[in-house]
C-alpha cells in the first residue's frame, strides 16, 4: 500500500522533501509526471521512460476504457504488465471528460468560448454518473464512480482518482455548488467502492469548488474526514497564475500534511516554481512532451526552438552541456533537420530530452529545498 515518508520540511516556505512508497517502486518528491493518455508517453515506450528516470506516469481510464478497453488490459495482467512498465503509475478517473466534452477545451472554456454544450458527446449528467458517447464508434457509455472504479481496479494502476465532475470556470455560484456536493457524494460512492477490494492500490481525494474560498475550504474540509490516501487539487484552477496561487495559499494548508498532495493537470515550469512552496508534492501535465513535439527545447536559458533557421548548420548539441540521450549523441542541426522533413524521431529526440530536464529539474527542487532555499 501507499506509504508517505516525509523527509525535509522548508524552514523558508510550505515546501518539502519526501517519498511516496508505492507497491512498484518510490516516488521522490516533489516530482513531475509525465502524461501517458493511452498508456504511453507519444513517442517513447516504457524502456526509454525508465532510462529517463521518469518515476511516475499518468494515464487516461476513460480513453482506455474505449480502446483497447480495460477488461484487455485486465486480460494482459494489469497495466504495468500491458505497456511494460515496473515503475509507478496513476490513473484518473474519466471525469475530466465530463467537462471537455461538454464544454470544450480548458483554454477555449477560460476564454468565454466554452459555456455551452460543446459537440453532444456528453449526453445527461445525473446523479448516477454520466452518459457519454463514445468519440471512437458513437455508442453510449454509462460512467458511475463504481464503474470508474472498476475500470481502475482493471487496470491496475498504483493511485487511482475517485469519480468528479469539473464545472467550468464561468459558472454562477449555485450552480458550483450543486456541483460541489454531487461530486463529493460520488468521491465517497468512489472510496467506499474501493476499500471493498483494495487491490493494493492508493486512493487520493481530489478537492474541488473553483476559485470560490469558502468552497476549496468545504471541500478540503469535507474529504479530509474520510480515509483518503492522498490529496489532488482539482477543478478550475482559475484563469490567471496568479489566482491559482492564491487557491494555493488558501486550500494546501487545510490538507494533512502526513498525506501527498497532487496538482492536477499543471506543470509548465513557471507554475511548478511558483506552487513547490505551498508544499505540492507532484505535477502531471502534457505541457513538455507538446512543447517537444513542436520542437521546443527546455533549458535553463530559456526555450530553444530548434526548427529556427539559425540552427540549419549549427553542429553542437541542441542544448550545450545538457548529458540528455538526445543532446549526447546529435547535433542542434539534425535535429533541426528532422522537423523540417517531418520526420517522427525529431519527436522522440525532442521529447526525451524535455522529459530528461523535467526529471532533473526536480532533482535540483529537492536539492534546494533540503538545503532551505526555497
Amino acid at each position: 500500500m501507499l506509504k508517505f515518508e516525509l523527509i525535509h520540511q522548508s524552514t523558508r516556505s510550505g515546501a518539502r522533501v519526501g517519498r511516496i512508497h508505492t507497491p512498484h517502486g518510490v516516488i521522490d518528491t516533489p516530482n513531475f509526471v509525465a502524461v501517458g493518455t493511452n498508456g504511453t508517453v507519444k513517442s517513447l515506450d516504457s524502456r526509454s521512460l525508465k532510462d529517463i528516470g521518469l518515476q511516475l506516469m499518468f494515464c487516461n481510464t476513460y480513453h482506455l476504457m474505449l480502446q483497447p478497453g480495460t477488461e484487455v488490459v485486465k486480460k494482459a495482467g494489469g497495466l504495468h504488465k500491458f505497456i511494460q512498465r515496473d515503475m509507478p503509475i496513476i490513473t484518473d478517473s474519466g471525469g475530466f471528460q465530463v467537462f471537455s466534452l461538454a464544454y470544450g477545451s480548458v483554454a477555449d472554456e477560460l476564454k468565454s468560448r466554452g459555456t455551452k454544450k460543446s459537440d453532444g458527446s456528453v449526453l445527461k449528467i445525473t446523479e448516477d454518473g454520466v452518459w457519454f458517447r463514445s468519440y471512437r464508434d458513437g455508442s453510449k457509455l454509462l460512467l458511475t464512480p463504481e464503474t470508474s472504479i472498476d475500470a481502475q481496479k482493471d487496470l491496475g494502476a498504483d493511485i487511482i482518482i475517485p469519480f468528479d465532475e469539473l464545472p467550468p470556470y464561468h459558472i454562477d455560484d449555485d450552480a458550483l455548488a450543486e456541483s460541489l456536493e454531487r461530486t463529493h457524494r460520488w468521491e465517497e460512492r468512489s472510496l467506499n467502492h474501493h476499500l471493498k477490494n483494495p487491490n493494493g492500490q492508493a486512493m487520493y481525494a481530489v478537492v474541488h469548488g473553483g476559485v470560490k474560498e469558502d468552497f476549496r475550504k468545504k471541500s478540503a474540509d469535507t474529504l479530509s474526514k474520510l480515509p483518503f490516501d492522498g490529496f489532488a487539487i482539482g477543478g478550475s484552477l482559475g484563469k490567471t497564475k496568479e489566482q491559482l496561487y492564491h487557491l494555493l495559499s488558501y486550500t494546501t494548508c487545510r490538507l494533512d500534511e502526513a498525506k501527498p498532495r497532487h496538482l492536477l493537470g499543471i506543470g509548465d515550469l513557471e507554475s511548478i516554481e511558483r506552487s513547490i512552496p505551498y508544499g505540492i508534492d507532484t505535477f502531471d501535465s502534457s505541457y513538455p512532451t507538446r512543447a517537444a513535439r513542436h520542437g521546443v527545447l527546455f533549458s535553463d536559458q530559456g526555450h530553444t526552438k530548434i526548427s529556427k533557421g539559425c540552427y540549419k548548420e549549427h553542429f553542437a548539441p541542441p542544448i550545450e552541456g545538457c548529458p540528455c540521450p538526445t543532446c549526447a549523441h546529435f547535433s542542434a542541426a539534425f535535429l533541426h533537420h528532422l522537423f523540417k522533413a517531418n520526420e517522427l524521431s525529431a519527436y522522440t529526440l525532442a521529447t526525451q530530452h524535455n522529459l530528461y530536464y523535467m526529471v532533473h529539474l526536480m532533482e535540483r527542487y529537492r536539492s534546494a529545498i533540503k538545503n532551505n532555499e526555497v
